[in-house]
């Protein structure tokens, strides 16, 4: 009996230091890829993306060289400067009895859809499904007034030489260019007439460019309603 109970004793002894292991454990380490994950996640869930874009964040990479110490604590991020700014510091902080704190920079992108020229147009080549597409480009590469409706510029031509990856704006492409033969729709509420004419000035959907009619000779300012297409309301 007495070599049962010693037995016995030393089982429970076992147990129950595996039992107050987990309470007297040492603290929680991470390595880099878990400190720039972390920071990443916090930028995600605090900063609001804008509106009608999107939010691509980069966080900088850990020097190889920096000691990242224990904590025996959950971490803690924070930003102290204005979100709104491309480039930020997260700091990442370790609130500890020994209390540790490491900054990362990070830099935000804002993006928003916008069309863009998918191979180089030549000048002259008129946009299409098969060279134009929608692609999120940074708010600071935007030239420009900003295009987001592909169907805008279907059917336009462009102005001068676009390489693959631009932007397109109102600038570089037109509907109606100058010395195009056009169709000019004259109309009131009861009837509509059609007519050819010559573009005098390059111009985009619903701006007023100057038009030579062919039969007339007169020259008119009405505004673009479609490819090769001017509307005057009389």
């Amino acid at each position: 009996m007495t070599k049962t109970m010693h037995t016995i004793k030393v089982f429970l002894s076992m147990v129950y230091f595996v039992a107050l292991s987990p309470l007297t454990s040492s603290a929680t380490t991470w390595d880099r890829a878990y400190i720039e994950t972390f920071a990443k996640s916090y930028l995600i869930e605090k900063i609001v993306p804008p509106v009608g874009g999107k939010l691509a964040i980069h966080v900088s990479s850990l020097d190889p060289r920096t000691r990242i110490k224990p904590c025996q604590v959950p971490l803690q991020a924070n930003i102290s400067e204005n979100t709104q700014r491309r480039n930020i510091n997260v700091k990442i902080t370790c609130a500890d009895s020994i209390p540790w704190k490491m900054y990362l920079p990070a830099r935000i992108e804002r993006t928003f859809a916008v069309v863009v020229a998918t191979q180089t147009i030549d000048k002259g080549i008129m946009l299409s499904e098969a060279n134009v597409g929608i692609e999120y480009i940074a708010r600071n590469k935007i030239p420009g007034e900003k295009i987001i409706d592909i169907n805008v510029v279907l059917g336009s031509k462009a102005k001068k030489r676009i390489t693959k990856g631009r932007t397109i704006t109102r600038n570089n492409v037109c509907l109606v260019c100058k010395g195009d033969v056009i169709t000019i729709i004259a109309k009131t509420e009861s009837f509509m007439i059609k007519t050819k004419g010559t573009a005098l000035t390059s111009g985009n959907l619903n701006q007023q460019i100057k038009v030579k009619n062919s039969r007339s000779g007169r020259v008119i300012r009405p505004k673009i309603s479609a490819v090769n297409q001017v509307t005057i309301n009389l």
